[in-house]
């Protein structure tokens, strides 16, 4: 399964019952929610990789991803436009890219 295969999965659990699908319960509490469960995981990925589980870690980034792309479908950002915006950070360096951002 790709990042693009699971945005789908997400944008068609869109329409699905609250009671039937996590993803649809999430969606149905507006983006405050989702955005809150993202940084709950994102927490969750940093105490691991603290610890240095390595297979913790891997579950918890995996959840990371899941609740990033729900956090964006929330927010009516596609995949795409993330995608787009690392593309073309890629043509320089980071440190020139952030200083850009000034």
């Amino acid at each position: 399964m790709t990042l693009t295969d699971l945005e789908k999965t997400i944008a068609a659990r869109k329409s699905a019952t609250p009671d039937t699908s996590w993803t649809a319960k999430l969606l149905s509490q507006g983006v405050e929610k989702c955005a809150e469960k993202f940084g709950e995981e994102a927490i969750e990925a940093i105490i691991e990789a603290v610890k240095r589980d390595k297979a913790a870690l891997t579950s918890e980034a995996a959840d990371v991803l899941y609740h990033l792309l729900v956090m964006l479908a929330a927010s009516d950002v596609p995949l795409s436009d993330v995608l787009a915006v690392l593309d073309a950070r890629q043509s320089q360096s980071g440190i020139a890219e952030k200083a850009a951002r000034k």
